[in-house]
């Protein structure tokens, strides 16, 4: 007689009749069963994709501007540039064509013998070169006098197009690059004589015989991307302050008056 194990029946017990009646009262506290369904994906609209896109070109054209004019520090900048004044004059005129009151006003010739050469990369557009006249102020006053009297702007032949000149000038700078975009030749400077573009003065409009003035040769580079950048008052990494720039002091003339040139032409 083997003796057989059974398993115990289970049995479901139905729903009490109260909990029927309560769910059926309270058809909010039914409980359903989550739904395996997937959910749509959320669509957006065509601004937003425009939006998206601008941001993303905008942030990788920072990143590569940002590295283009890194690339700046890595070439070696070596200006110099020698200045001699040559001949200096003050004279007598007037301000504008309806006043009555004449000031003076310094001429000063000069000559420059600069390379600049070094400051023309791939990344500068143009160059702008500029010479002053600096002297020290009034008695008592911890200011230097300045004033401009000669610039140039030199381009890179990637940006002649640029330049305000005349059809026939144009052509003559594009021939004489042709097939480049980067020309150092231009930054060489040879003025013998040159006169000055613009004439001098003071607020009181004397200006005669001023003592320890020096001509002082300035640049500006203009990159196509990044900052702009002018002479170096301190050695930086690669890019070197100017060598010399810097005439000799020297003193203004006396106004010639008109009996000193009639004896200087009797004689």
């Amino acid at each position: 007689n083997s003796r057989h194990h059974q398993r115990p029946r289970q049995f479901i017990q139905p729903p009490s009749s109260n909990a029927a009646i309560a769910s059926a009262a309270n058809p909010d506290q039914q409980l359903h069963a989550p739904s395996c369904a997937p959910e749509s994906p959320t669509m957006h609209s065509s601004f937003t994709r425009i939006q998206n896109v601008f941001g993303f070109f905008t942030t990788v054209a920072c990143v590569f501007g940002a590295f283009i004019a890194a690339t700046d520090f890595f070439s070696a900048r070596t200006p110099s540039g020698v200045l001699t004044p040559q001949n200096i004059q003050v004279v007598k005129g007037r301000p504008h064509y309806y006043s009555s009151k004449k000031e003076e006003y310094a001429i000063i010739r000069f000559s420059l013998d600069a390379d600049l050469s070094s400051l023309f990369t791939w990344n500068t557009k143009e160059l702008f070169v500029y010479v002053t006249a600096e002297w020290p102020g009034a008695p008592g006053q911890n200011a230097t006098n300045s004033a401009v009297i000669w610039d140039s702007i030199i381009t890179n032949p990637s940006a002649d197009r640029l330049k305000n000149i005349g059809p026939v000038a144009m052509k003559k700078l594009k021939k004489s690059s042709e097939g480049k975009t980067i020309d150092p030749l231009r930054g060489i400077l040879k003025l013998k004589n040159q006169k000055p573009k613009y004439q001098i003065t003071h607020p009181s409009g004397k200006i005669a015989e001023v003592g320890d003035v020096a001509l002082k040769l300035h640049y500006n580079v203009q990159p196509w991307v990044g900052l702009l950048t002018w002479n170096m008052d301190k050695d930086i990494f690669l890019w070197k302050t100017m060598t010399g720039g810097l005439s000799d002091k020297f003193a203004l003339p006396a106004v010639k008056s008109k009996d000193s040139k009639g004896k200087a032409k009797s004689s």
